[in-house]
């Protein structure tokens, strides 16, 4: 497939789940379809979805028009970075709601849920990091290994 073509449907794609996480927050603030308990869950969702998006959107930019390095062996990535950035915004949500990650010192009653919504993000920005991250977790609470992809990266650098 040509390189301009391959970066249009990309770009397409990546708009696509823009429009998608746009309705979702739509559905979300202005319906009452939701408990609490799981809109807040969603939300985060959403705001990792975001975070991908926006990761993918600059290395759309970068690669094709910066670097001048597009490569169609990229475009499996470019396809399913939304999506695992979806599930680590959900995934940020449970660890910080389970208290393995803690946003701050004390809860404060009235506190918003901007501390949610700037993990879930950087979550779902930085996918390699968060995963990370809790692996760490996971090892020193649970004594889990972490997996083979994680320790072959932390050997390789």
């Amino acid at each position: 497939m040509k390189k301009e073509i391959s970066v249009a449907i990309m770009i397409l794609y990546v708009v696509l789940w823009i429009l998608i996480i746009g309705y979702m927050f739509y559905l979300l603030t202005s319906t009452n379809t939701f408990q609490d308990d799981y809109k807040l869950i969603l939300e985060c969702i959403c705001v990792g979805g975001c975070g991908g998006v926006l990761y993918c959107l600059r290395g759309i930019y970068l690669n094709y028009c910066v670097l001048k390095q597009w490569s169609n062996d990229w475009i499996t990535w470019y396809i399913l970075r939304p999506i695992v950035s979806f599930i680590c915004g959900g995934a940020s949500y449970l660890f910080l709601k389970a208290g393995l990650l803690v946003l701050e010192a004390k809860k404060e009653i009235d506190a918003s849920n901007l501390g949610f919504f700037a993990f879930a993000f950087i979550a779902g920005m930085n996918v390699d990091k968060f995963i990370s991250k809790i692996e760490e977790i996971a090892q020193a609470t649970w004594g889990i290994e972490k997996s083979r992809t994680s320790t072959k990266k932390s050997s390789d650098s």
